[in-house]
């Protein structure tokens, strides 16, 4: 594993991104998810993300609640920290559903060092709550509780942001993490695959290209056993909105990228503009000509 340091520049690392088709439930899931993540590492990689709901894909109230634990309890948390602390690599469980209380799950991303210890977690703040226009709909806050606090973290290669899936429809959340100090933003998703083909790489790219930082977005792919469809596409892309890396379909795997940190140094000297956001107002006309707004860029 690259390290850096304190007076040197952050060294290059190799990211991976486990593509996965999660099930019903934890135990396939777990075996597809360690196999391939087994598999990243042996490419070389040094970090690996996995998709949202890496666990289960339950969309049964009853079901999911049947196999939902504690974090403290979570079988599929303690495999994922063994295996992090056996291949001596960070791996960053996109998103496990895990108990908040006897109400509601959480959505819950676990980042976790190369000692098998949990370095941050990350409850997803924006709930999926859609209806699409081919019929399909999503409640996610049915069974989920909103997280409230965004949440940065330290790699030795730079910070990283961590976020789930429909965040990145946020853009505040993302300009945030990277005034906070993120080099890297993280984006484990399980798109739908209509709003995967309209949507998926150009806000991916918008997030990196915004923020001058890089995007890690490991995805579910595929027709899973509760019958939804996720769009797959894998992707990895530099702070200038270029597509590193891409899991070209649906099917399980994982693609790996060499990620230098000095690119996010040389992007956003080039568009220093998180450097330039300010405060403005909105006039409201329909509040009347006195009446405005305060919009507020995140500080």
């Amino acid at each position: 594993m690259s390290q850096t340091s304190p007076t040197s520049e952050p060294q290059t690392f190799t990211a991976a991104m486990v593509q996965m088709r999660t099930g019903l439930l934890p135990e396939a899931s777990l075996e597809q998810g360690r196999h391939l993540i087994r598999e990243a590492a042996l490419a070389g990689a040094d970090y690996v993300l996995t998709p949202e709901v890496s666990n289960m894909m339950q969309l049964n109230r009853t079901a999911l609640f049947e196999h939902l634990r504690p974090e403290e309890d979570d079988l599929s948390l303690k495999a994922y920290r063994a295996l992090a602390a056996e291949l001596k690599i960070y791996v960053h469980i996109g998103s496990l559903a895990v108990l908040a209380n006897l109400e509601r799950a959480a959505n819950r991303s676990f980042l976790i060092g190369p000692d098998g210890n949990v370095l941050a977690s990350y409850d997803k703040i924006h709930m999926f709550d859609i209806d699409l226009p081919n019929g399909e709909s999503y409640r996610e806050s049915a069974n989920y509780q909103p997280g409230e606090t965004a949440v940065i973290s330290d790699l030795p290669w730079g910070r990283i942001g961590l976020t789930i899936c429909y965040d990145v429809r946020f853009p505040a959340l993302y300009r945030a993490l990277a005034e906070s100090g993120a080099s890297f933003l993280t984006v484990p998703s399980a798109f739908t695959q209509k709003t995967g083909e309209a949507h998926w790489h150009t806000l991916l790219r918008a997030r990196a290209i915004e923020t001058g930082c890089f995007v890690f977005a490991a995805a579910q792919g595929g027709v899973h056993e509760n019958k939804r469809a996720t769009y797959g596409h894998s992707l990895i892309i530099d702070p200038w909105g270029v597509v590193l890396a891409e899991a070209t379909g649906i099917e399980p795997g994982f693609i790996l990228a060499k990620i230098d940190p000095a690119k996010v140094t040389e992007a956003r000297k080039t568009v220093p503009s998180l450097q330039h956001g300010r405060r403005f107002s909105v006039s409201d006309p329909k509040s009347g000509p006195d009446y405005l707004h305060l919009v507020r860029q995140a500080t």
